[in-house]
């Protein structure tokens, strides 16, 4: 049976960056248990800012069992009596500034740890977590997200994943960087003691933690670099069978779909590229893991498809390098890779944006529900509602008709550069908006993203082509296939 180690070999990057500093008490007082998302409140921490993690894996694919270590370099944005990390596996010992730390359970997710000494607004903490388990047992709010497979285990989801193989401060406000299976290989992977193998992943740049991903098992790795000598490193799972030949057809164009979009939004902000494809029937999704999505085989059960690759990697400026502040601005997301998809089918000449947002318009009646989901604020209960998506990217076309395609594509690059390696909300990118336009969009962002009902889109621009029901472009039966849920 083979084992794995997963390990990292990297310094600190960039600087902390994440929630501002809050005025110090008087005396110290314990760390918030959430950071106030409006969808997710008791997500992520308060109280601290993690600057990076390091982690340290060890796995048994016959039993599930993970071992690990994760050491989290923070800085104290409060005085702290305590402070709480996210996180599910059994805790074995905690240390903080080189001291034992006592911690204890609460809730179903949340690891409150007591350092020795408080810490004062400003402190550097450097807090080191052992622990172990078996992922696939372990549930919290009634579910995991770690995934079993019959060769090893995917740690791939959203909003939440890193609760099962790596302490956290678990919210995309306090990005880090992550050194895992992201970034670049700095050293191909080499036996280390008998019945072992290290495999060690290294990435530079802030990361949302949920982007952080492992993918073990029995795959086929494709090492090359790119026209200007970026890394890109494609895996496939041996087990894919019919769907090989599609699968790798589609994902290794990536490097010419990102320089594509680069040509779009602007330079590519990280410092590798690829892609996983996963065992079938293991995953119902894809995920914009940063610098590597990982997809569902499913994809490709059709032949190629290159619209979901162009989906998962406009995600790393739309979500990886601006992630949303809130969970609420999911339209940040996924709405622009959506709209990618369009733009992509345009550029392949397989049905322009226009057509494609007439047969979306079109193929759904006034009186769906489709309508009534607000994608500026689906709620709670479905964030990744189809809504969010297609209506999302709806109100990207309008918007790119109302301005202009010069204007428009301006927006976006300037988004992307303003806000990289940051966060967002709906509210900043229509300031922006308004002051590159020249023009006030207040409008036309309340209809498509925060009003119920069809648009009644008249006669102007935006109107339909056609008064009869639009034909179907060609490119969407592949996007309406590629139905994602992150």
């Amino acid at each position: 049976m083979r084992r794995f180690l997963v390990t990292v070999t990297t310094v600190l990057a960039v600087a902390f960056a994440g929630t501002p500093a809050q005025a110090a008490p008087a005396t110290p007082v314990p760390g918030a248990p959430g950071i106030g998302d409006s969808y997710f409140p008791d997500y992520g921490n308060g109280g601290y800012d993690v600057g990076h993690y390091d982690i340290r894996l060890r796995y048994w694919p016959g039993t599930d069992e993970l071992a690990g270590t994760t050491t989290i370099l923070a800085r104290a944005t409060q005085d702290l009596s305590s402070f709480n990390l996210d996180f599910v596996l059994t805790v074995s010992s905690v240390r903080v500034n080189n001291r034992m730390a006592t911690f204890a359970r609460s809730g179903d997710h949340e690891l409150v740890v007591t350092p020795a000494r408080p810490l004062f607004t400003g402190d550097s903490m450097t807090v080191v977590v052992q622990y172990s388990g078996i992922p696939s047992s372990v549930k919290a709010s009634g579910f995991t997200s770690w995934t079993r497979t019959p060769d090893g285990a995917l740690a791939v989801n959203e909003p939440e994943i890193a609760w099962w193989w790596y302490p956290s401060n678990d919210h995309p406000l306090d990005k880090a960087t992550e050194v895992i299976s992201n970034g670049v290989m700095p050293r191909p992977p080499a036996p280390v003691i008998t019945g072992w193998t290290r495999w060690s992943w290294r990435s530079t740049k802030p990361m949302a933690t949920y982007l952080a991903f492992i993918a073990i098992g029995q795959y086929d790795i494709h090492t090359d670099t790119n026209a200007s000598g970026q890394q890109v490193i494609t895996a496939y799972s041996t087990a894919l069978g019919d769907f090989d030949g599609a699968a790798r057809s589609s994902v290794e164009r990536t490097a010419e779909i990102l320089e594509w979009e680069s040509s779009l939004y602007g330079p590519y902000p990280f410092e590798a590229q690829g892609g996983v494809v996963v065992p079938p029937g293991f995953l119902g999704f894809a995920l914009e893991c940063q610098t590597r999505p990982v997809y569902s085989a499913s994809f490709w059960r059709r032949g190629s498809n290159t619209y979901v690759v162009a989906h998962e990697n406009a995600h790393q400026w739309f979500g990886d390098s601006v992630s949303v502040a809130d969970w609420r601005n999911i339209w940040l997301n996924e709405g622009f890779a959506r709209y990618t998809e369009w733009l992509w089918s345009e550029f392949q000449g397989e049905g322009t944006a226009q057509e494609v947002f007439d047969f979306a318009y079109g193929s759904r009646p006034a009186d769906s529900p489709f309508w009534q989901v607000k994608p500026g604020d689906p709620g709670a209960a479905d964030p990744f509602d189809i809504a969010v998506y297609d209506r999302g990217a709806m109100a990207l076309h309008q918007l790119r008709l109302t301005v202009g395609d010069d204007t428009f594509f301006q927006i976006m690059r300037d988004w992307a550069a303003s806000r990289q390696y940051g966060n967002g909300t709906i509210e900043q990118f229509e300031a922006l908006a308004e002051q590159i336009s020249g023009r006030s969009l207040t409008g036309l962002f309340t209809l498509w993203l925060f009003t119920p009902g069809r648009p009644d889109l008249g006669g102007g621009a935006g109107a339909m082509s056609r008064k009869a029901a639009p034909a179907q472009p060609r490119s969407w039966a592949k996007i309406q296939e590629a139905t994602y849920l992150h």
